[in-house]
């Protein structure tokens, strides 16, 4: 075969075969082919676009271009949950201890945060000694003691997708939602899971600023799934503002703590419980998603999910004072501001997107990978859309470096404010829900 060929098949809008596929996908990452012809075909793909099949032969190539973990010899079944990433989005450290507490093996591998999204690992690593740094057989070894791991990307899984992310980075094409959903699902198959709960964001704070957009990529994901021989369901969530109260590393730590001893932000709270039943049900391990949620409701009022998540922290490391006594162990940031209201009446927009790029602007996020953030930095809403507030009621805390960082930080953040004189509905938290489909 010629990597010209299949570049110009695709160009021309032609449906390309599994073997054209991994031909060029093996070919890319072991660098017989180049960037140039590589580029040209991605852009070829976000132009033409590709089946549901030619999506599912891509996934598949990728996720064998390096190691494929086998979990069998650990659990029958292992779930794993995904995220396409959010502001205030701290799911995994609540959802994977209630869903192992239940019994169901929970084996994850996250990313950290790059840009205004931030990233599971970051928000873990603010326990002192918390590692996300396990081999293989380490990684086996917890899942099957414990029945929670969560590790750091390997390297070792999928590195064509590796490679060409960052080639599309730097050719435009990062939008192809082809190329989107085989970058997320390549490493889901490759990690191992065989059931796989995906949260597609949608709205201001999520890669997908619109409905029809995460639809389209969350029915796509689901088609991978079922083709790939998963189980896949995909859930898309509202991003239009902050999930829950808090945004930055230690702060959304804490408040994943909190939700974990039954306390947790109402939004928060509700969507861990639906997400958790849905997880259940997907497993079988219980009969239907709302038994799973009265199960998670449990876990979390006896204290179980808590229980799992400090055995799951002492494990990789972590200290267990810091989980313990969060306030005074885990970062905190010199300086709190708060930022008031200055005018009365109901909120109506309180744009995520503001609040993830106000939280980078303070040191807690990355504008690139490899720099250093600040764990201890970030924002503590008071208020959210749908709630009414008087002239001088405090909008959020802002968690700072610096009295000047706080002070342009609340300037930012005024932007993402929106009053209204008549009340507010505030949005739908679960927006749709893509199940899997009979093969």
């Amino acid at each position: 075969m010629n990597p010209v060929d299949i570049i110009a098949k695709k160009r021309d809008g032609l449906v390309l075969t599994a073997e054209e596929i991994d031909f060029f996908i093996q070919g890319y990452t072991r660098g017989d082919i180049p960037d140039y012809q590589a580029a040209a075909w991605c852009m070829a793909v976000t132009l033409r676009g590709m089946t549901d099949e030619e999506t599912t032969h891509l996934t598949l190539s990728m996720a064998r271009s390096g190691q494929m973990l086998d979990l069998s010899d650990v659990a029958p079944l292992v779930a794993d949950k995904h995220s396409t990433g959010g502001v205030g989005d701290k799911v995994t450290p609540v959802l994977g201890p209630v869903v192992a507490a239940a019994g169901q093996p929970v084996g994850k591998m996250s990313g950290r945060g790059l840009g205004f999204s931030g990233g599971t690992i970051d928000k873990l690593e603010s326990i002192p000694g918390w590692s996300p740094y396990l081999d293989i057989p380490a990684f086996k070894r917890q899942l099957g003691r414990v029945g929670l791991v969560v590790t750091a990307q390997s390297a070792d899984l999928a590195p064509a997708d590796g490679k060409l992310y960052a080639l599309r980075d730097v050719t435009a094409t990062v939008p192809s939602l082809p190329l989107i959903a085989s970058s997320i699902m390549s490493k889901k198959l490759a990690a191992g899971a065989n059931v796989v709960l995906l949260d597609v964001k949608v709205g201001e704070g999520a890669f997908m600023r619109t409905l029809p957009e995460a639809r389209d990529l969350a029915r796509i994901m689901v088609a991978i799934g079922r083709l790939s021989g998963r189980t896949v369901a995909a859930r898309i969530t509202d991003m239009s503002q902050p999930l829950g109260w808090a945004v930055g590393n230690a702060l959304e730590l804490k408040e994943a703590i909190a939700t974990l001893h039954d306390a947790g932000p109402p939004d928060f709270t509700r969507l861990i419980l639906e997400e958790a039943g849905l997880l259940l049900a997907l497993c079988g391990r219980v009969a239907d998603e709302e038994e799973g949620k009265a199960l998670a409701r449990r876990l979390l009022a006896d204290g179980s999910a808590w229980a799992k998540f400090r055995e799951f922290v002492a494990a990789q490391g972590g200290d267990l004072r810091a989980v313990d006594e969060p306030e005074r162990h885990l970062p905190a940031a010199p300086v709190v501001h708060t930022l008031v209201s200055p005018r009365r009446g109901w909120i109506a927009v309180a744009n995520a997107r503001v609040f993830g790029e106000t939280v980078v602007a303070l040191g807690g996020g990355r504008i690139q990978k490899g720099d250093p953030i600040d764990r201890s930095v970030g924002v503590v809403m008071a208020a959210k859309v749908g709630d009414f507030v008087e002239v001088g009621q405090p909008l959020c805390t802002i968690h700072a470096r610096t009295a000047a960082e706080a002070e342009a930080a609340a300037q930012r953040l005024l932007t993402a404010y929106t009053w209204t004189d008549e009340p507010v509905t505030p949005p739908a938290l679960v927006k749709e829900t893509f199940l899997p489909s009979p093969s």
